[in-house]
């Protein structure tokens, strides 16, 4: 782990430098709880100041110099003082000390932990914060009795007071980054954040922990953590110095929250002494919060219920649940959660007798994608003799949880059970999925269409053609897809959950197939019904987020899929360790920054998708797909190589509905490599694939890539009537008319004008793309348009830089076959050259520096011109910014 690293807090960091280099009043003061970060933003802050021009001291209060006097400003004053002053008369003498010792420079003192200066030093400090050239900062600890003459800093308008919050997400994510060295993939990070309150010290403290520990995980490069929490001993002393001691009466009230938490406050009045939990609330180990219209109480520090539960006694953990258990059900446990509540606290303290609260609760928790717990539910009911239907729901949970063959162990334990069609039914369903999906065998999509013919009821019959259906269409047998699903919703008897299964099949076939407006219309249909089909089915979710994630993709809705990322379900999924759906959302994440030219983003994405996947081999094949096609945009040919030959590896047989995505990726790696005939060939040979599928919208963004590798007027398809084949653009057009959606009339457009070299009409749809956020496809037209000006010595050569420059400021270093073709060849000598010409620097000066002549200067000049496509130095500076990776020249 790397050295505690300085990450976020820019605001509060300038606001600290403003208030030296501005003269904001006479200084900041930063207020905040121990461990947020005050004392390292203040060293910070002094680091930055440079020292010629302040007189910088800091100083760290502490309580061993507390008593002393002037113990606080030790360091910066003599150790002498002059006898026989007053103390009026020390107090000037210290300022003048510091005034001679300054030599004219402005003063800068820094005090960590001011609220622990003796008095006599802060009077002095008071005293310096009112002379002209003096700058006080500090730091405060929130809750601390504060020396008067400090107070009044702030009180007389001397100094500025603000508070230091917390860390916020994003900040804490790019902490956790410094200290591992690496990308923390985004559930560790939003569940160390939530255990660290944003905390830096807590979080360092975790970090430890969980490293020491192996909680932390690297698979793929990207740190994850696997939930267990063993806390250091530095960090249960941390949390018991912040607890302190407790009453037994407080230590009651802490731990029931510790238990039960979120509690009602009129539960734990009735539980615990009232007098006990006002004055927890005071000592700020408890917080009380409103919700709606309800009060409930929850630890003031999540690490305060880890360090409690662990140091409370087995047996009176157990009763403490308990008798929490008994409190909410005697209350009517009319909240929502409640059940699942009590289930765990009945499962915790040994009362658990009743496998329907125990099997009701499992339900309740995997509806919450909370895969672990509802995998203890399950299990648990089954073994208070909860039969069949608890053998059922576990065997769907693990299939959830990666354990597919365990899964297959508990379907085929109750499967003498099976006495009736309606569990024959779903017995066949949920086996069928665990065997297809989780143990990746395709035969089992024929035996599960055998075994529903022989069900007679038309229910059950229609929930087994249902997942036929999605098997079939992951398959890639489409048509036969397609009537499954529409018999599905052709029987009145069908179920919610296996119609809008079916209903899925039909949105993602419908998505693939270019008709977006239905497939749209569809999943909005699936999502209204969600709460008759999630009890029975919460899986469904992952279809629907597949069909609509597919959708959103083919026609380049960027902010659709940023929208369903920041979903409710994407929180839950996470935060349940549901893999399959973070997995899949991280993908998406992932397809969308490499869209906008981020690819640093993208690899991180598409990386956390690997590493969430590493034991799941349904999205994992697409996962590593996108991993390569972030390394490809960043520039890195031998990434791409190796992501590909793991996606080629991992790919499950039975997810042929997602190898479109990756023969794209395959192409890009071929093109990355230099190979740009391999990778036409191939994108050929997949159009007339897709063409024959009818994937109509997977057909257009293939023929795209073309575009973008210069193949607009290569031919492709079958041949015609008069023996003539049709060209990409011309593909392009015709889909225009039968494809859904602006994105592909936007593509046709950009083909054509491609083919006709129609540098005006490039720029165009340039701006088209731009307005899509689709900055990658907007940058390669340009550069297509830039590439045919400056071959032409056009004089729109010097617009189209200026705005290629504009685009890629938007970007991450990125790299495109287009950008390639249009990188000049220029010298190093050409380049240095053009750089000092761009920045202002003469042609005289320029052979000065360079120890060249001024005409070699100019004739360097001129063949960069000529390269560049531009008529002199005006034009310079934007088409040096243009070339990728020389954005920044020299100045002058």
């Amino acid at each position: 782990m790397s050295r505690w690293s300085f990450v976020g807090r820019t605001d509060e960091l300038n606001r600290l430098l403003a208030a030296v280099h501005e003269g904001q009043g006479n200084g900041l003061f930063f207020s905040g709880s121990a461990g947020v970060g005050k004392s390292r933003l203040l060293r910070e802050a002094v680091a930055a100041l440079p020292p010629e021009r302040y007189a910088l001291s800091f100083v760290a209060a502490s309580t061993a110099t507390a008593a002393l006097p002037f113990g606080g400003l030790a360091p910066v004053l003599p150790a002498e003082q002059p006898p026989g002053l007053s103390p009026a008369g020390v107090l000037r003498w210290g300022v003048d000390v510091l005034q001679e010792q300054a030599a004219g420079r402005r003063i800068v003192l820094a005090i960590d932990d001011a609220h622990l200066l003796d008095p006599p030093s802060a009077a002095l400090v008071h005293l310096l914060a009112r002379a002209e050239n003096t700058t006080v900062l500090g730091t405060l600890r929130s809750g601390e009795q504060i020396p008067l003459p400090i107070r009044a800093l702030w009180t007389d308008d001397l100094v500025a007071h603000a508070e230091l919050a917390p860390l916020g997400p994003g900040e804490t994510t790019g902490l956790l980054a410094a200290l591992l060295d690496g990308p923390v993939d985004a559930s560790s990070a939003e569940r160390l954040f939530r255990l660290s309150a944003g905390n830096p010290l807590l979080l360092r403290e975790l970090v430890l922990a969980a490293t020491t520990g192996g909680e932390l995980v690297r698979p793929y490069g990207v740190w994850r953590w696997t939930g267990r929490l063993e806390l250091a001993p530095s960090l249960t002393d941390l949390i018991d110095t912040r607890i302190g001691r407790l009453d037994p009466e407080v230590r009651a009230v802490v731990e029931l929250v510790a238990f039960g938490e979120p509690l009602g406050l009129r539960l734990l009045d009735r539980a615990a002494d009232p007098a006990a939990v006002e004055a927890a609330e005071e000592r700020g180990l408890i917080t009380v919060v409103p919700d709606d219209r309800r009060t409930d109480v929850r630890l003031a520090h999540p690490l305060y219920g880890e360090v409690i539960r662990r140091r409370c006694p087995v047996s009176r953990t157990r009763r403490l649940k308990a008798q929490l258990a008994e409190r909410v059900e005697s209350a009517g446990a009319r909240r929502r959660g409640d059940l699942l509540r009590v289930a765990v606290w009945r499962l915790d303290s040994g009362t658990a007798q009743d496998p329907a609260l125990l099997l009701h609760a499992a339900v309740q928790a995997f509806t919450r994608y909370d895969v672990p717990l509802a995998t203890r539910l399950a299990r648990a009911a089954l073994d208070a003799d909860g039969g069949y239907d608890a053998a059922e729901l576990l065997a769907t949970i693990l299939m959830f949880g990666d354990r597919p063959a365990e899964a297959i162990g508990v379907l085929d334990a109750v499967a003498d059970d099976i006495v009736c069609e309606h569990r024959r039914g779903r017995w066949l369903t949920v086996r069928g999925m665990v065997s297809y999906w989780g143990l990746s065998d395709r035969s089992t999509v024929d035996s599960l269409a055998a075994a529903g013919h022989a069900l007679t009821d038309p229910g059950h019959q229609a929930r087994v053609r249902a997942f036929e259906a999605i098997m079939r269409l992951h398959g890639l047998e489409v048509d036969t897809a397609l009537r499954l699903g529409r018999s599905v919703l052709d029987r009145p008897a069908a179920s919610v959950a296996a119609r809008e299964l079916a209903r899925c099949t039909i949105a993602h076939a419908d998505a693939v197939r270019g008709r977006f407006r239905a497939s749209a219309a569809a999943i909005d249909r699936v999502q209204a019904e969600a709460a008759n089909w999630r009890a029975d089915m919460p899986y469904l979710q992952l279809a629907m987020e597949l069909a609509r994630g597919t959708r959103l993709a083919l026609c380049g809705d960027l902010a659709g899929i940023d929208a369903i990322v920041a979903d409710e379900f994407a929180d839950q999924a996470g935060a349940g360790d549901f893999r399959l759906g973070t997995g899949y959302l991280s993908i998406l994440q992932a397809y969308a920054a490499r869209l906008r030219g981020r690819g640093d983003d993208a690899l991180k994405a598409s990386l956390g998708a690997c590493a969430v996947l590493a034991t799941s081999r349904v999205f994992a094949g697409l996962a590593h797909a996108e991993r390569a096609q972030a390394a490809v945009l960043r520039g890195d040919p031998a990434t791409a190589v190796e992501a590909m030959a793991e996606a080629d590896r991992t790919q499950a047989p039975g997810m042929a509905v997602l190898q479109p995505w990756l023969e794209q990726a395959r192409a890009a790696v071929l093109a990355a490599g230099g190979d740009l005939a391999g990778a036409a060939r191939h994108l050929g040979t997949l159009v007339d694939r897709l063409r024959a599928d009818g994937f109509a919208g997977h057909e257009v963004l293939v023929l795209h890539d073309l575009v973008r590798l210069g193949r607009a007027t290569a031919p492709v398809g079958p041949t015609c009537t008069d023996g003539s084949r049709r060209t990409v653009a011309q593909r392009l057009t015709e889909l225009s008319e039968t494809v859904d959606g602006a994105l592909t009339p936007l593509l046709a457009r950009y083909a054509r004008a491609a083919a006709a070299r129609d540098g005006e009409a490039l720029l165009e749809v340039a701006d088209g793309l731009t307005k899509l956020d689709l900055t990658v496809w907007a940058v390669d037209a340009t550069a297509t348009a830039l590439h045919g000006w400056r071959r032409d010595r056009s004089t729109s050569a010097a617009a189209a830089h200026e705005r290629l420059a504009a685009l890629l400021t938007r970007c991450d270093q990125i790299r495109t076959p287009a950008l390639t073709a249009l990188r000049p060849t220029l010298s190093g000598r050409e380049l240095e050259v053009a750089a000092l010409a761009a920045a202002g620097v003469t042609s005289r000066a320029i052979a000065g520096r360079l120890f060249l002549s001024p005409r070699t200067v100019e004739n360097h000049l001129q063949r960069v011109y000529s390269k560049l496509g531009i008529s002199g130095r005006a034009e310079l500076g934007a088409a040096l910014r243009a070339i990728p990776g020389h954005g920044d020249a020299p100045t002058g």
